[in-house]
């Protein structure tokens, strides 16, 4: 997935749309301010989120944050192998760091999201 392609929330969740499903993960830029990254936990399939909610965490040695639904839906599945391999989310967050796959629920709140540009412009108005 190129990052050009993707829409971005302003809490550094990334979604790549396919028909009614967003798969959903964190970013470049958040993988970079969280650095080593220790533990990630996975919600679970078949529980449902609206927008803002808490999917799950990540863990780094600097803090834990939470990973927040994107838009409202159902998880249909997760990469079950993310949590034992955490170096894919630096060495390739937009392709195998994916996290959970959604089934969107209300199209229309894609677009709440930012493209890339007006995501990059608010990590650089947000972090200096």
């Amino acid at each position: 997935m190129k990052p050009e392609d993707l829409k971005y929330a302003k809490t550094h969740e990334w979604v790549a749309v396919d028909g009614d499903t967003a798969t959903i993960g964190i970013t470049d830029f958040a993988v970079q301010l969280l650095t080593d990254i220790v533990y990630l936990s996975l919600p679970t399939v078949g529980k449902k989120f609206a927008p803002g909610e808490s999917m799950g965490e990540i863990e780094s040695v600097k803090a834990v944050s939470d990973i927040y639904a994107p838009v409202r839906g159902e998880i249909v599945a997760v990469n079950q192998s993310l949590p034992d391999n955490l170096a894919l989310l630096s060495d390739s967050p937009f392709e195998k760091a994916w996290i959970a796959k959604l089934r969107i629920a209300d199209p229309t709140q894609l677009s709440q999201l930012m493209n890339r540009a007006e995501y990059l412009k608010h990590c650089e108005k947000d972090h200096h």
